[in-house]
């Protein structure tokens, strides 16, 4: 089996980057030959990204030559757009690999790929229907809008016609993905996995100093009510990540006099640090998180994770732990339970770190990754 990944990388790194990472790593331990060719969406204008989400991708030699070089039976593609789109689906195909689409998001059907506006889900964009995008004006540009709503509806057809296999993080996103358009029958889950050495021993959540949230800076995230929570419940909160919204949770805070620190961007090599020192995760969204790192990555440091009742992460974490949707004193008295018995901390903790273990191992995943590319090649 030769697997190649492609991989369109988003202007700022986030979860998908992540999940190409392990992804290489995993087939690398698993012996499987495989090659990753990117494309960067930060060397392109925006007129130009307009440009080729359009035509369907950029030229498509690249592919061609990569597919050929390492005689891929299989092309795994993460993000598609705009750079790489149905054009480089197809010029895959044509060198004779199967082509599985990795689907992290909505960008199939919604400008900005989340599927939320006014700090809510946002379902208006299903199929080829993309024209709410541009009354909507979603993108914050209308010629950027105009651009994705031709572009998602124009290509659908073909993006269907060269993919094989459709994956998602969840089942939850499987169902999604489906409801929207996405061929039930092409599509099926595939959980994120943690290497082993991101697993704890146990948990140390009875000694965290504070909670924690690790986000992008947004009104859907709901750092608003986290914040909100914080001030209540007299907790610590430090708030790791960058975004829109960072000047009104700033001003929320001073407001509330809540006792929270906004870090800004952390790199990924400072948050276990991070996370060694909390006692809680907090993930109040709004909207319907497919299968977010930050969540799992807290699981397996036996973390306790705070979460909406809401998307992918009742499977993810356990319907059992998640609170009432946009409910800060739900939150505020979770946190405040919490921190009043450091024993529970650590009991979830631990729990977490067997659930995360049982469901997102490597073992578990590079065995459902082979059976999947071993499926599509049979086909």
């Amino acid at each position: 089996m030769r697997v190649l990944l492609v991989h369109n990388r988003y202007r700022v790194a986030g979860g998908e980057e992540r999940s190409v990472e392990l992804q290489l790593r995993a087939l690398a331990r698993a012996g499987v030959d495989h090659a990753l060719l990117e494309r960067h969406s930060a060397e392109a204008t925006r007129a130009g990204a307009a440009l080729a989400l359009l035509r369907g991708g950029r030229e498509e030699g690249d592919v061609v030559a990569a597919a050929r070089e390492l005689g891929a039976d299989v092309a795994h593609v993460h993000n598609m757009l705009p750079l790489v789109g149905p054009r480089g689906l197809a010029a895959a195909r044509a060198t004779g690999a199967r082509v599985v689409l990795h689907l992290h998001n909505l960008r199939l059907f919604c400008a900005i790929g989340v599927a939320s506006r006014d700090g809510g889900p946002c379902f208006r964009c299903h199929d080829r229907f993309t024209l709410p995008g541009l009354v909507l004006n979603c993108r914050g540009s209308l010629p950027e809008a105009a651009a994705y709503a031709a572009a998602l509806a124009l290509h659908q057809p073909a993006v269907y016609e060269e993919v094989d296999r459709f994956v998602a993080p969840s089942a939850y996103a499987a169902g999604q993905l489906a409801k929207h358009g996405v061929p039930a029958d092409r599509l099926e889950s595939l959980p994120h996995y943690l290497p082993d050495d991101a697993f704890a021993e146990r948990s140390r959540a009875a000694e965290g100093r504070y909670a924690l949230v690790a986000s992008r800076l947004s009104v859907e995230k709901g750092i608003d009510l986290a914040i909100a929570a914080a001030a209540r419940a007299g907790v610590r909160l430090k708030v790791a990540g960058e975004g829109p919204a960072a000047p009104e949770l700033a001003r929320l805070a001073q407001r509330t006099k809540a006792p929270v620190e906004l870090l800004g961007r952390v790199e990924r090599d400072r948050m276990p640090a991070l996370l060694a020192g909390a006692g809680a995760l907090l993930m109040p969204s709004r909207y319907h998180e497919f299968s977010p790192f930050a969540a799992l990555e807290a699981m397996a440091a036996g973390v306790p994770v705070l979460a909406a009742r809401m998307g992918g992460l009742p499977e993810l974490v356990g319907p059992e732990r998640c609170l009432v949707l946009n409910d800060a004193d739900a939150l505020a008295e979770r946190l405040r339970g919490l921190w009043d018995e450091p024993a529970r901390r650590s009991a979830e903790g631990d729990e977490l770190i067997a659930r995360a273990r049982s469901n997102h191992s490597e073992e578990r995943y590079v065995g459902r990754l082979l059976g999947l590319y071993e499926r599509v090649s049979a086909c």
